[in-house]
């Protein structure tokens, strides 16, 4: 956890990585429910936290990732501007998915992609 203060309030992000590869930080927020816009939003302050006070010039903008049990994706396409590049949401499984299931996935993966 890395904590941060400012206006007397103290933020928490769950976990902070840098990608050496990337050069950039990677803040990743854990939502043990459905996702809203204020966990998108709080997100964005995050974001804009690291990239105004912590990153330095030659470094590229942070990234921000929100795990969250379960997740909507109108939520997300109108929470987040159209030009986003720099935060995601997506969905955690608590176990692992069997070979039958992840075959099944990329199979439906590749039909989605060739129909478009």
């Amino acid at each position: 956890q890395y904590r941060f203060t400012f206006d007397e309030k103290h933020f928490r992000v769950d976990l902070v990585f840098y990608n050496r590869i990337l050069q950039c930080f990677v803040l990743i927020d854990l939502k043990t429910g459905e996702l809203t816009h204020q966990d998108l939003g709080q997100m964005q302050m995050y974001v804009n936290y690291f990239d105004r006070k912590v990153r330095i010039d030659i470094e590229n903008k942070t990234i921000g990732i929100v795990l969250c049990y379960e997740k909507n994706d109108a939520v997300v396409e109108y929470t987040l501007p159209e030009d986003n590049k720099q935060i995601f949401a997506s969905k955690y499984k608590l176990y692992l998915p069997s070979k039958k299931e992840l075959q099944k996935q990329i199979e439906e993966a590749i039909m989605e992609v060739s129909h478009e």
